[in-house]
C-alpha cells in the first residue's frame, strides 16, 4: 500500500518556525516527485513547493521563497519542509503528495492535477 504520512504541524506565533515531515511507505522516493500543498479555510488547495526524484531540483511558490526550504532524506524515505518566519497567512492544513516519474528525474511542479498519492494533512496555525 502506497502511503504518505505528514507530521510536524502545530501552533506557532508569527515569526516562528516549524518543520513538517512527510514519510513514505510502500514505495521509495528515488522515482517520485514530492510536493507540499496547503489549504486554508474557505480557500482552494494550493501548491507550496516540490522536490524532484533526483532531489536536485526544487520549486517554491512566491509566498514561500526565502522562508521555506524543502529537502529529502532518502535514508528515512522522507521529505521535509522547513518553514521559517511564519505569518498568519500561512495558516492552513498542509498536505504532501507524490507523483511517480523516472528514477533520477529532475522534474517537479507543485500542480494539484499531477499528483495521485496524498497524505491526510497536518494543521499549521500561526497566530498571536
Amino acid at each position: 500500500q502506497l502511503q504518505l504520512v505528514e507530521s510536524g504541524g502545530g501552533f506557532v506565533q508569527p515569526g516562528g518556525d516549524l518543520r513538517l515531515g512527510c514519510r513514505a511507505s510502500g514505495f521509495t522516493l528515488h522515482a517520485y516527485a514530492i510536493s507540499w500543498f496547503r489549504q486554508a479555510p474557505g480557500r482552494e488547495r494550493e501548491g507550496v513547493s516540490c522536490i524532484s526524484p533526483s532531489a536536485t531540483h526544487t520549486v517554491y511558490v512566491d509566498s514561500a521563497k526565502g522562508r521555506f526550504t524543502i529537502s529529502r532524506d532518502i535514508t528515512e524515505n522522507a521529505v521535509f519542509l522547513q518553514m521559517n518566519n511564519l505569518v498568519p497567512e500561512d495558516t492552513a492544513v498542509y498536505f504532501c503528495a507524490a507523483r511517480r516519474l523516472q528514477r533520477g528525474s529532475t522534474y517537479c511542479r507543485p500542480r494539484l492535477v499531477e499528483y495521485d498519492i496524498w497524505g491526510e494533512g497536518t494543521q499549521v496555525t500561526v497566530s498571536s
